[in-house]
């Protein structure tokens, strides 16, 4: 082809209409990518994706979904982490807000919600709001799934016996959970079982929070009702103050009250410092039994003057023990005032059982078959499990961990908020286990590093070299 200045002319207007068509189509090209949005994920175990599980449930939420994380902004890594879980849900869901606030910069704030961890998340989705600590696919998906409930939990208090009032707001009370449920999506009610004809049928849990007098003598009769039916139950007692009535219901839990008060003197020791108080019959539980209700549960929870729980063998509920003092702790059987000492012939040693957990399968049929509501013993045989449902019921030695005067200190209201859903089913909810990839490390002979490292540092340098020298030699010759 012979070069002459037309052809040379044309080429160079080709090369300009060449590089003018790009820049239109890279342009193009990224205006496009602010309309249309394509992601894949090629990772081996599909880790940066969401679970089918995950999606549906974000396909069922109606309306938008704010999300704050307490996160501060140096280390970056927390709100990066926060960021990209977040941005997954985004999208299938649009709608959900994010926004980080600084906990050092709003403390007041961080005191109010009981913000402990960094990176911590408040949801909040319909008026309805629940905090979160495990921030995984696992724990974000279940909190949406708690929020979407609604409300199917409702907590009914029995009233009308000097029982721990949930809307008084007296330091004996327990208005202070009661409002944490409600910000949760709980739905809670008084309950006076004189003025009405027993236990609605909607009640998921009935609360029956320290009474101070006997109940009337038909008022024990809706609760074991109640209960046989395959009612949840939440039962708060003070020690030496006795059932009130209540004996047919602690018979057919199997569930006995032992004499006396708890006395720890790990908190006389160190509690003034810890915990803003050095009394002894405060009792500290630092470890936990493994069961739903304290898994990963790792906060130290207070309980002023407890008593002791010892279930049956042979009862009908299978019983677990939820809540146990030290081992250096005894159950008091005389006077807890002035300087109190272990007596080795009448008191009992520790470690105390003051919460137990009682679950049993709830029959077909709707209720459970109950003999112990009438003699005390057994149950009735027929009816099997539905689905692997569960009845449930837990039984604490004190009132007072709830109450508004002490509800702060330490765990209390993280565990109170765990026993409300445990009674309510929410543990059973989606398991999302965690994705990684499956050869995240490469494992090498030292001769195969040394190959390697021979190979990068000396042998592709040369050969890039030589084909370099090559092909200028070779044009160099022309």
């Amino acid at each position: 082809m012979q070069v002459t200045t037309h052809s040379r002319r044309l080429l160079r207007w080709q090369n300009l209409a060449f590089v003018l068509l790009l820049l239109v189509v890279t342009g193009l090209l990224g205006w496009l990518s602010t309309r249309y949005v394509y992601q894949a994920d090629w990772t081996a175990s599909g880790r940066n994706s969401l679970s089918a599980a995950s999606i549906e449930l974000l396909g069922r939420l109606q309306g938008g979904v704010a999300v704050t994380a307490y996160a501060r902004e140096t280390p970056p890594l927390v709100r990066k982490h926060v960021t990209e879980l977040i941005d997954r849900y985004r999208r299938y869901k649009p709608d959900i807000a994010l926004a980080f606030v600084n906990p050092d910069l709003e403390p007041q704030k961080v005191r109010e919600l009981n913000i402990t961890t960094d990176g911590e998340l408040v949801i909040v989705y319909e008026g309805r709001s629940e905090q979160l600590r495990d921030v995984t696919e696992n724990g974000l998906t279940n909190a949406l799934q708690r929020l979407a409930r609604g409300g199917a939990r409702r907590l009914a208090f029995l009233t009308g016996h000097g029982e721990r009032s949930s809307v008084a707001g007296q330091s004996f009370d327990v208005s202070a959970w009661v409002r944490q449920l409600e910000a949760k999506g709980f739905k809670t009610g008084e309950l006076n079982l004189a003025a009405g004809a027993g236990v609605p049928a909607d009640v998921t849990a009935l609360v029956i929070a320290s009474p101070q007098v006997d109940l009337l003598p038909g008022e024990a009769a809706p609760i074991l009702d109640f209960v046989k039916r395959g009612g949840n139950l939440l039962w708060l007692t003070d020690p030496d103050h006795g059932v009130h009535g209540l004996e047919p219901l602690a018979r057919a839990l199997g569930v006995r009250f032992e004499r006396g008060v708890v006395v720890d003197p790990n908190v006389s020791q160190v509690g003034q410092m810890l915990f803003g108080t050095d009394d002894p019959r405060v009792a500290l539980v630092a470890n936990y039994p493994a069961h739903e209700i304290t898994r990963n549960f790792e906060l130290n929870t207070l309980f002023p003057l407890a008593g002791g729980l010892r279930a049956d063998a042979d009862g009908a509920w299978r019983a677990a023990p939820l809540l146990q003092t030290l081992s250096n702790t005894w159950l008091e059987s005389g006077a807890v005032s002035g300087k109190i000492t272990y007596d080795e012939d009448a008191d009992q040693p520790g470690p105390v059982t003051i919460g137990l957990a009682f679950s049993r399968p709830l029959p077909a049929d709707g209720g459970a078959a109950d003999a112990a509501a009438k003699d005390g013993a057994g149950a009735q045989e027929g009816g099997t499990p539905e689905d692997g449902k569960t009845q449930r019921a837990v039984v604490v030695a004190d009132g007072d961990f709830l109450s508004n005067g002490f509800l702060g200190l330490g765990g209390n209201l993280q565990l109170a908020l765990n026993i409300a859903n445990w009674l309510s089913s929410d543990d059973v909810l989606i398991d999302i286990p965690a994705r990684t990839a499956p050869d995240l490390s490469l494992q090498l002979s030292g001769a195969g590093t040394a190959v390697i490292g021979f190979g990068f540092l000396l042998v592709l340098p040369a050969a890039l070299f030589g084909c370099g020298l090559f092909i200028w030699l070779r044009r160099r010759r022309r």
